[in-house]
Parts: C-alpha cells; structure tokens; sequence
C-alpha cells in the first residue's frame, strides 16, 4: 500500500531536518557546546586566542580544531556575528516531544513557557536563561513564525541552550490543549486582563502551570487567547509603561513559581 502524500513528505522533511546543521559563536556559547555530550558537533573553527580561551572544552570534545587567522575568520558568519574568534558547526538538539518534557522528570511542580509567533532570537535567547534560572521544563514555539535555533539565539542565551529544552510545534493550540490534558494551568499573558498572574495562581502553585507570551505588539492571537484556561496581566504600577517579551517572561515565571 502507498503511503499518503503528507506520509511521504513529513518524513522527507524530517530527513532534510536531520542533514541541516547551524554555526554557534561566541566563547560561552562554544564552550557549552562543546561540553554538552547529547549536542553532535561537525567543525570548530578558532583563532590560536579563543583555542586558549576555550581549554580543556575543545579536547573533551574529540573535535580537531582550525585554526584561523582573526582578520580571515574561515566560519560562514555573517560579518556583523561577534565570533570572538570561536564557531562552531552543530546539529540542533532534539529534545523529545512536548509530552517528554512535561511529563518527565525535573523540577517539580512543572513550569512551562510557550511563545506565540515570537521571532526575535535575542528575545527567545533570554527567555530561556530565565527558563533555565526560574527551572522552567522548557520553552515551546511554534515551527513557522518563530525563532529558530541559531548561533545569535545561542549567543544570547549564554549556555542555557545546551540545557534548557527548546521545542518547536506545529501548532500552538494543539500544544495548549495538549498541556491542558496533562494536567497543566495554562495562562495567557495579556495586559488588558482583569486578573493578576498572582491571583490566577493563588492556592493552585502545586499545579503544573504554562505561560503563554505573545509578540510585541500583536500579544496573542485570537485562537491562542481562546485556548488558555485564563488571561492574565503582570501587575504594573498605575498602569504606565509595559515590558518587552523576555523580561515578561522573566516576571511571570517568578511570579508562578512554587
């Protein structure tokens, strides 16, 4: 029997997924590259300075390095990239699917970050730091519309990459109902809502609980405003001025945890 269409071409993407590889840069990013034994690593390339930098990383590593000259660095970086001299050539990390990682182990009770449409790697590259220091299971996107993995979202995730699951879904709805069946709280982030983050999470921080963080400017969108348990705002004060995604994303998961 011949496989349907959409058979054969998801799992020719999945092939395609699994050829492609992306640069890491930067000295930390490299480092926790290097040092992270579930990451496939391909090529590193350093100037003699970052080699010296990187130390005992890049033996642990198996990898042999290149050595570049600093004013011809021999990475395929874009030219604006700050390398400090280290990139290194990878393949993204797969972390399981969304089931995995809210039902496995880890910190207790579970806290989970989902972002809608958020494409700035700055932005997603902080929100998993926090992730990481606020011990968030992971942070979850949706495959179109968002930040990809990629050496400036490494960069400003200063090593929490290599450590804090990073998810890509097909559809964020899905992913909430999902969560919902699991047994999470789930909670929209909107400025306009009448309740705080506090007030939704009163007497229920035992529970599993996901945050939802849309884009700047166009917030949720209307199915994923539909999809949350419950709407909530960050409490500011008398009203004035708003915060960017990340540093959103940082208040909220103190806000909610245990």
């Amino acid at each position: 029997m011949q496989k349907p269409k959409w058979v054969i071409e998801k799992e020719q993407a999945k092939r395609m997924a699994a050829q492609e590889t992306i640069w890491l840069f930067g000295i930390h990013a490299v480092r926790d590259a290097l040092e992270n034994p579930a990451r496939i690593k391909v090529r590193l390339v350093v100037t003699r300075n970052a080699l010296e930098r990187l130390g005992d990383a890049v033996g642990q590593s198996g990898l042999e390095p290149e050595i570049s000259d600093p004013r011809k660095f021999a990475a395929p970086l874009d030219p604006q990239s700050v390398h400090q001299g280290a990139a290194l050539e990878v393949k993204a990390l797969d972390w399981g699917s969304l089931e995995d990682v809210a039902l496995g182990e880890g910190p207790m009770p579970p806290r989970i970050v989902l972002l809608d449409r958020v494409t700035d790697p700055h932005n997603v590259g902080a929100i998993l730091r926090s992730a990481e220091v606020f011990g968030a299971r992971a942070v979850v996107a949706v495959q179109r519309h968002s930040a990809p993995e990629t050496g400036a979202l490494a960069k400003t995730a200063s090593g929490a990459l290599e450590r804090q699951p990073y998810l890509r879904v097909r559809n964020l709805a899905d992913a909430i109902e999902a969560l919902k069946g699991m047994g999470y709280l789930v909670l929209g982030l909107d400025g306009e809502a009448e309740r705080t983050i506090e007030a939704a999470v009163d007497g229920k921080r035992d529970r599993p609980v996901a945050l939802v963080m849309g884009a700047e400017g166009p917030g949720l969108r209307e199915k994923t405003r539909e999809t949350c348990d419950e709407l909530v705002r960050i409490d500011a004060a008398a009203g004035f001025g708003s915060l960017n995604v990340s540093n959103a994303a940082a208040v909220a998961l103190y806000a909610v945890k245990a």
